[in-house]
């Protein structure tokens, strides 16, 4: 347990940090819509967290998140964030002798949890220009046999930022009919991006949606999120659940008021969020780091620190030390990892513009660090 006591008082110490600039997590620090406060004041005063939710989330909540996502024929499982979600779905079909195959990179917990369950994880390589970093249904294909149980597609890419079109998720839908294997298609970013198509709406027959609220309501600290499919796999997917006594009350009284005035609301923190990316990619590109993948369809961007002389590592850590958190590229992938950093853009603007005012320090610091410290 050692390391995971060292990643907790990574985690206690920035968040005791004063000031801090969360920029690391693609977290939303954009300030919370009037209406998804008062829900939550409203809840907390009425004593709502002193009974537990329905375990499967309000009914409310279940449609109006099968309504967002637009598709009817849909059900929706509230859960305890979107990674609960994704545990919840490789519980119920990861097995010894099974795989599960993904790209290069991706989001590493259901890789985590599918080898947990026995499963091999095979992960394909997308980090490469000749494929605009994208995986192609060809590469998919030779990957895949008889013993994949879950194809794993993260859309927009964590860490990437690049965006599937329609026919790639329909081409993907049916390479997992072919073999019989279980397509999540996890939607985390989609709030972010341009021309999203969640895969239900294309192939609702053996295929997952996962969903947060942590990204685009920014709902990160309150774990709500969700899982949405045909009704026979939400029963499936249910009988795996270990949240047998529901999400937060007072979480999901927010997700409610924030799906009221989601349209509103995005069209803010989009705002915001592409000025920062434009600011950042300047400043970027003036201090010597390229930016891969753009536009970004996350609320992120890839910034490559190969030309600069410096690790990842040792930029996060002079950014830290100045108050700012982003996060090194072996986060998310140990083959990739040594070439970029990863910035969170849906944050004030007054954190892009520390960022970038501080980036030439950051590196010059860099050059100057023997040891850094473990990071997560």
């Amino acid at each position: 347990m050692a390391d995971a006591r060292t990643r907790n008082r990574y985690f206690d110490d920035l968040s005791s940090t004063p000031d801090l600039a969360w920029m690391g997590q693609n977290t939303n620090h954009v300030p919370a819509h009037p209406a998804v406060t008062e829900a939550m004041t409203r809840s907390i005063e009425a004593g709502e967290f002193n009974a537990y939710a329905p375990p499967m989330g309000f009914e409310a909540l279940r449609s109006a998140i099968v309504a967002d996502l637009g598709v009817p024929s849909g059900e929706a499982l509230v859960t305890e964030g979107g990674v609960n979600a994704l545990a919840m779905i490789c519980k119920a079909r990861a097995r010894l002798g099974t795989t599960l195959v993904t790209t290069d990179p991706t989001w590493k917990w259901p890789c985590l949890f599918a080898e947990q369950a026995g499963a091999t994880v095979i992960q394909i390589p997308i980090y490469d220009p000749a494929t605009n970093y994208k995986l192609t249904p060809e590469a998919l294909r030779a990957a895949v046999d008889d013993r994949c149980a879950l194809i794993y597609i993260v859309d927009p890419n964590n860490p990437l930022g690049i965006r599937y079109e329609r026919e790639e998720i329909e081409a993907f839908a049916e390479i997992a009919r072919s073999v019989g294997a279980l397509m999540i298609h996890d939607c985390t970013y989609r709030d972010f991006a341009d021309g999203h198509t969640p895969v239900l709406q294309v192939a609702p027959e053996g295929t997952v949606v996962s969903l947060s609220f942590s990204k685009w309501l920014g709902l990160a600290g309150m774990r709500i999120g969700a899982l949405v499919a045909e009704p026979a796999l939400v029963d499936e997917f249910s009988a795996a659940s270990s949240s047998v006594l529901g999400a937060s009350v007072v979480a999901q009284r927010a997700a409610m008021a924030g799906l009221s005035v989601k349209a509103e609301w995005m069209q803010e923190v989009r705002r915001l969020d592409r000025a920062n990316k434009a600011m950042i990619v300047t400043a970027a590109e003036a201090a010597g780091l390229s930016v891969p993948v753009q536009p970004s369809h996350g609320n992120f961007l890839v910034l490559e620190t190969v030309t600069t002389g410096v690790t990842p590592e040792a930029i996060v850590e002079a950014a830290r030390r100045e108050g700012v958190m982003i996060r090194q590229g072996r986060y998310h992938t140990a083959a990739f990892g040594d070439r970029f950093i990863k910035v969170s853009t849906s944050v004030p603007s007054a954190w892009a513009e520390r960022f970038c005012e501080g980036l030439p320090r950051y590196l010059e610091t860099a050059r100057t660090l023997n040891d850094v410290p473990a990071l997560f």
